[in-house]
């Protein structure tokens, strides 16, 4: 069994962490939202414990992206990582904040597709660390739907 690396992995936790935080600034569940969201959304209590879930999925990730990869690999995994951290930020910008659905449903497709270039970055580096985001592709291809479904409701 591997040695854990423990400061890659609470370094891999804090990272994670201030995205969700910095997110969470920007996330509001008000009337707005209410008004427009689908009726097959679920309930609001569901969001954070799923992302809470998906966010610890990430980080471990993340660290076994970053523990298993080469120098030249880490930087691929720095960059592809870290554009998704950013587009996860913007989308919440976009939705919550700026309540636009439709420049938040062109940039969730993106979001998407920056998760599939984790996933491949990190294939042949670690199928664990690849594996480990598949739950976040398949929560952010679901919520594209709803955001999908929410403009058609405004």
């Amino acid at each position: 069994m591997a040695r854990i690396n423990w400061k890659v992995l609470i370094a891999s936790f804090i990272v994670i962490a201030i995205v969700a935080l910095v997110g969470s600034l920007f996330t509001e569940i008000g009337t707005w939202y209410e008004s427009v969201k689908p009726s097959i959304t679920p309930p609001n209590y569901v969001f954070p414990i799923a992302w809470n879930i998906l966010f610890i999925l990430i980080a471990l990730s993340l660290y076994f992206a970053w523990t298993n990869a080469g120098k030249k690999q880490k930087t691929r995994i720095a960059i592809v990582y870290g554009i998704n951290f950013v587009l996860n930020i913007l989308w919440t910008i976009l939705y919550f904040q700026m309540k636009n659905p439709f420049a938040s449903f062109i940039e969730i497709i993106v979001l998407w597709f920056s998760i599939l270039a984790m996933m491949i970055a990190s294939w042949k580096i670690s199928k664990t660390a690849s594996l480990l985001l598949l739950p976040y592709l398949l929560w952010v291809g679901f919520a594209s739907i709803l955001n999908y479904l929410t403009i058609m409701n405004v």
